[in-house]
């Protein structure tokens, strides 16, 4: 199996869980699995990249648009990267991802973000 997509929960919220390689010829997979998501006006979505093996600069611009998709649409985004994934995590903090998509390492620190924009900090 190099790519699967499928719709699970993370930490409460829906969520993408993305096993394999996220690249050129998989991103198209995981942006029309979110398009649906992110259009029915909820208010947050995880995309959970705990299981995957590989991201490429398709990868990357892919989750750069959902941030922005997101944000349109008035939700949450996250992007789950533990980082023991040193695969995905090498590729996200070479290209500074975090400053445009939100990373967190962990579930529990979605509850902790989400509380802090709550907070008004």
């Amino acid at each position: 199996m190099l790519f699967d997509v499928a719709r699970t929960t993370v930490a409460g919220r829906p969520a993408l869980t993305v096993r394999g390689e996220l690249d050129l010829a998989t991103a198209p997979h995981l942006a029309a699995a979110a398009e649906p998501l992110l259009q029915a006006a909820g208010d947050a979505l995880v995309v959970d990249l705990s299981h995957t093996r590989f991201l490429d600069s398709s990868g990357a611009r892919t989750l750069m648009i959902l941030a922005r998709r997101a944000r349109e649409a008035g939700a949450e985004l996250h992007v789950l990267v533990p980082r023991t994934n040193r695969p995905v995590r090498l590729p996200i903090d070479l290209l500074d991802l975090g400053a445009a998509v939100p990373v967190v390492a962990s579930a529990s620190e979605i509850g902790t973000v989400v509380a802090r924009k709550d907070a008004g900090t």
